[in-house]
């Protein structure tokens, strides 16, 4: 089998260069390109075509579930692992929606990421164990998260209003009209039956899609 191509994508350099190094200790695997947000992972991903890319989800504007749909958009054959601090069960299934092949978590054993990559790279399915669990207790619980009832746009709007975005920043984040984010706007509020934006905030915070402001 000829060597497996990543691109990395996370907004910390210190963290790319350490799993770099990580990774590039396994004979056949090799860092070919690095990201640092949903532009530039889809930038990278159109200039190398990487075999797999393991991405963030918490990248700055535009979020991991963008640039996630965004390279799909373009290669429906991408390979795309996950590889994020969030290990909600609503998040994981938002992320293989948008097309994810695999979810490990950065609390997971490191060789839980290097046989992730292998077995994505082979066109498998990878979960790390604590989102295997996370998504066994989902199925159990009851009601089912809210956000089942959105889609990985509407996930993503939703999550860059409750980091305070107003409708004119995400349309011009995401390249679209302002009319559009409007209108998902007004759709997500609907469907969560939120009466209020500070409503959409503390549904966001509930979910993970967001992490609170540590009070100074």
């Amino acid at each position: 089998m000829s060597d497996i191509t990543i691109l990395l994508v996370d907004d910390h350099p210190v963290v790319r260069e350490g799993y770099r190094r990580l990774l590039e200790r396994i004979p056949g695997y090799r860092v070919v390109a690095e990201a640092e947000d949903a532009a530039s992972a889809y930038q990278a991903y159109r200039r190398v075509q990487p075999r797999v890319v393991i991405m963030d989800l918490s990248l700055p504007g535009a979020g991991g579930i963008e640039a996630l749909r965004h390279i799909r958009q373009w290669d429906r054959a991408a390979r795309i692992l996950v590889f994020t601090m969030h290990s909600g069960a609503g998040l994981v299934l938002k992320a293989f929606e948008a097309g994810a092949a695999g979810y490990v978590t950065k609390s997971s054993d490191a060789q839980e990421l290097v046989a992730a990559v292998s077995l994505v790279a082979k066109g498998g399915r990878a979960l790390s164990d604590d989102v295997a669990q996370a998504l066994a207790a989902d199925r159990l619980a009851q009601p089912q998260s809210w956000l089942a009832e959105l889609g990985p746009r509407e996930t993503e709007i939703m999550r860059l209003l409750a980091s305070g975005w107003d409708d004119e920043a995400i349309a011009g984040e995401l390249h679209l009209s302002l009319k559009t984010v409007r209108n998902y706007h007004y759709q997500i509020r609907a469907k969560l039956g939120a009466r209020t934006d500070a409503h959409l905030v503390w549904l966001a915070l509930e979910a993970g899609l967001v992490e609170a402001e540590p009070v100074q």
